[in-house]
């Protein structure tokens, strides 16, 4: 296990699922950087990193196929692109993923935060996704077919140094205490 003095968490310090994650990271002791941009106002600022227009434009992905990747429609405004795109340096310095959803019945995970995760599992990285309305650690099997329930002494573990934490922005009791207990198992 990496100590805890070289390990980072990589998020962008929204409200909910990213703010949880922040705050476990400074009680334990961890660097954090958030990843946001101009306009955007993120709830942590320990270790905010404005994106500018060049780095934002880097993270750029088609609309179209978020959308059709996703099975839904997603907004297409300036705001929501940059969020793919801020998601995108998140995911981007993560070596391993940690989300706060719902899986959904086409296993993706649903809202925005499914643009993480399946930018995830598209870099082929470790995926973890606490899902609210099951109230369980799933990870993503790898082979790209499955979600795998991870529960008691197999519940994740961070292993890496470079680690993302990301999510809904509306998190229950449940998803708290799972971040509480990641980091817990993890320093």
């Amino acid at each position: 296990m990496p100590k805890r003095e070289d390990v980072i968490l990589f998020s962008g310090g929204a409200q909910g699922a990213e703010a949880e994650f922040g705050a476990c990271a400074e009680r334990f002791g961890i660097e954090e950087v958030n990843f946001s941009f101009d306009g955007h106002k993120p709830v942590r600022t320990r270790g905010l990193r404005s994106l500018n227009h060049e780095e934002l434009h880097a993270g750029e992905v088609s609309l179209a196929y978020v959308s059709r990747l996703m099975n839904r429609r997603y907004p297409d405004t300036p705001t929501f692109r940059k969020i793919l795109q801020s998601i995108w340096y998140q995911v981007n310095h993560g070596q391993e993923i940690y989300v706060i959803g719902t899986i959904q019945p086409d296993q993706t995970v649903r809202g925005g935060t499914g643009w993480g995760a399946e930018f995830a599992k598209l870099c082929n990285k470790p995926l973890f996704v606490f899902d609210q309305e099951r109230a369980s650690w799933f990870e993503w099997d790898g082979d790209g077919s499955k979600w795998s329930e991870r529960t008691g002494s197999g519940e994740p573990v961070i292993t890496h140094m470079h680690f993302s934490g990301t999510g809904t922005r509306m998190v229950n009791a449940a998803a708290r205490q799972a971040i509480e207990g990641l980091f817990a198992r993890s320093f």
